[in-house]
C-alpha cells in the first residue's frame, strides 16, 4: 500500500533550489563517494578467501543462524539461511564470503565467541587475518566510515548517513520522494528553514532508529528517514485541511481527498506493524516512523515561531489565479450583456474579494453603480476610482471622473469639501487650472474654512509663478478676505 500527498504541482518560475540540492548531493556522493565501495568489497573479499576464513567462518555462520532461529525465534533468519545454503551449493564463492563478511551481527558473535567456536590456534589465525581484512576494507567502507551505526553514534553520523545509499534502487527510490514532498515543504517553510527541518527530522530519525537497536553494528544509511519527516511535516502544515492523496495498491491507483493529519496515523500504524511483523527486509521501519513523528512534531511545536508556514503558501500559483479570474470575469461579463445587472454586481465584488490589485474589477462596479446614480453607492463607487487614481498616480483619472459625478450624482449625494481638495491637489500636478479653479469653487461651497483657506493659497502661489497677476491678485484678495 502506497499512499502519498498530491496537493501541489511544481512552480517552474521559482523552483525548489534546495530539494535539488539535496538531490544533487546524494548522487554525487552516491557516484564520486561510494563509488569504491565495490572495488573495497572486492579486495577485501580477496584476501578474505586467501586467507581461508570461509572455511573457518560458515560452518559457525550456520550455526550461529540455526541458534538465532530455535534460541531467540527469529524467523526472518530462516530466509537468510537457505539462502547461504544455496550459495554454497551452488558454488557462489564471491558472495558466499561477501555474505560472511557484511553480515556485522555475525562478526560481532564471532567477536564475543570465538575462543568457544575454535580451537586456540585457528582462532588466532581467524583473528589475525579478520583484524587486516576489517580494518583496511571493511570499516573504510561508506556505511562503516559515515553510516549510523547505533553502537557507535557519533553527533556527525545523525548527517552523514542521510546522504549515504545502499544501491540504485535505493537512491532513486528516495529521491523521487525527496522531490515529490520537498518542493511542497520548502515553498512552505523557505529555503533556510526548510534545509535545516530536513537535517533535524533525518537526525531525530537517527535516533528513533538507535533507540529500537541500542548495541548493533548494522549501519544505517539512507534520506528515507529524512523523507518521512517531509512527510510529517506536509501533513501538518495543512492540518485539518482537505488536501488530494494518490494511493496504490497492487495493480490499482487512484486519488482521493482527505483532512492532511488523518493521514498520519496510517502512516504510522503501517511502518509500526511492519516493524514487527515483516521481518528481516532490510527496511528500517522505526527511522521512518522516528522521521514521521519528527516533522509532524517540528511543525506542531514552532509552527507559531521557528517553522511559521509563509502567508502566500496558501495562496494559488498565479497561472492557477489567471485561469480563475479569467473564468469569473466571463461570467460577470456574460451577466452584463445579458442585462442582468444585480448578478453582475454580485460577481464582480467577488472577484474584487480575491484580487483587489485588478482596476478593471472597480471600473465594472462604478459603472453599475452609475446606472442609479441616486443612490449612495454610486458616491462611495466614485471614491474609490479617485483613490485608486490618486494611488496610481493618475491625476487626470481623478480630474475625468469627479466631473462625471458632477453632472451625474452631486445632485443626489454632493461630494465633501475633501473629495474636491483631492481633486484640486490632481489638477495642479497636472497644471490643469481651468479645473482646478473649478474644483476650489466647490471646494469653498462645501463650507469648510481651514481646506477653503490651504487651497486659496496654492492657487494663489501658481497663477503668480505663472505671472498671471489679475488670477494672483483675486486669490490674494480672497484670502484677505478669510
Amino acid at each position: 500500500m502506497l499512499i502519498i500527498p498530491a496537493e501541489n504541482a511544481v512552480n517552474w518560475k521559482r523552483p525548489p533550489w534546495v530539494t535539488l540540492g539535496l538531490m544533487l548531493a546524494c548522487v554525487l556522493v552516491f557516484l564520486f563517494y561510494q563509488g569504491g565501495d565495490s572495488r573495497k568489497l572486492e579486495q577485501a573479499v580477496e584476501l578474505y578467501v586467501d586467507a581461508g576464513l570461509p572455511g573457518l567462518e560458515g560452518p559457525a555462520y550456520e550455526e550461529y543462524l540455526q541458534r538465532q532461529i530455535r534460541f531467540q525465534g527469529e524467523e526472518e533468519r530462516v530466509f537468510e539461511l537457505r539462502r547461504y545454503q544455496k550459495l554454497r551449493e551452488e558454488g557462489e564463492a564471491f558472495w558466499l564470503s561477501a555474505s560472511l563478511l557484511m553480515d556485522r551481527d555475525f562478526y560481532q558473535y564471532l567477536q564475543q565467541n570465538s575462543d568457544v567456536i575454535w580451537t586456540p590456534t585457528e582462532r588466532t589465525h581467524w583473528l589475525e587475518q579478520r583484524t587486516v581484512i576489517e580494518e583496511a576494507y571493511i570499516q573504510q567502507l561508506s556505511a562503516q566510515k559515515l553510516g549510523l551505526i547505533p553502537a557507535k553514534l557519533s553527533l556527525s553520523s545523525l548527517i552523514t548517513y542521510q546522504f549515504l545509499h545502499g544501491g540504485w534502487g535505493h537512491i532513486i527510490g528516495n529521491l523521487v520522494f525527496l522531490f515529490l514532498l520537498g518542493f511542497t515543504v520548502e515553498k512552505a517553510l523557505g529555503p533556510g528553514r526548510y534545509l535545516l527541518a530536513y537535517l533535524a527530522c533525518g537526525a531525530l530519525s537517527g535516533l528513533v532508529f538507535t533507540a529500537f537497536s541500542l548495541g548493533s553494528p548494522v549501519p544505517l544509511v539512507g534520506a528515507s528517514g529524512s523523507i518521512s519527516g517531509l512527510m510529517g511535516m506536509y501533513v501538518a502544515i495543512y492540518g485539518l485541511q482537505k488536501i488530494r492523496f494518490f494511493y496504490f495498491l497492487g495493480v490499482y491507483f487512484n486519488y482521493f481527498r482527505a483532512p492532511a493529519l488523518a493521514i498520519l496515523p496510517v502512516w504510522l500504524g503501517k511502518e509500526i506493524y511492519d516493524y514487527w511483523f515483516s521481518g528481516a527486509t532490510g527496511v528500517a521501519y522505526m527511522a521512518h516512523a522516528g522521521g514521521l513523528l519528527a516533522g509532524a512534531g517540528l511543525v506542531g511545536l514552532l509552527g507559531k515561531s521557528w517553522l511559521q508556514v509563509r502567508e502566500e503558501f496558501f495562496e494559488p500559483a498565479e497561472d492557477e489565479r489567471d485561469d480563475h479570474f479569467t473564468a469569473g470575469y466571463a461570467q460577470a461579463m456574460d451577466s452584463l450583456g445579458r442585462m442582468n445587472f444585480n448578478l453582475a454586481r454580485q460577481q464582480f465584488e467577488a472577484l474584487r474579494e480575491q484580487y483587489p490589485d485588478r482596476p478593471i474589477l472597480l471600473e465594472h462596479l462604478y459603472h453599475l453603480a452609475k446606472l442609479r446614480p441616486d443612490l449612495p453607492e454610486y458616491l462611495s463607487r466614485t471614491r474609490e476610482r479617485m483613490n485608486d487614481a490618486l494611488s496610481r498616480r493618475q491625476p487626470e483619472q481623478v480630474v475625468a471622473v469627479w466631473q462625471e459625478y458632477l453632472r451625474e450624482g452631486e445632485s443626489h449625494h454632493p461630494l465633501a469639501a475633501e473629495d474636491h481638495n483631492r481633486v484640486l491637489f490632481a489638477s495642479l500636478k497636472q497644471h490643469d487650472l481651468k479645473a482646478a479653479e473649478k474644483a476650489f469653487e466647490r471646494l469653498r461651497g462645501a463650507g469648510n474654512p481651514v481646506l477653503t483657506t490651504e487651497a486659496c493659497r496654492l492657487l494663489a502661489e501658481e497663477f503668480e509663478k505663472l505671472q498671471m497677476a489679475p488670477k494672483a491678485r483675486h486669490y490674494r484678495q480672497l484670502l484677505q478676505a478669510n
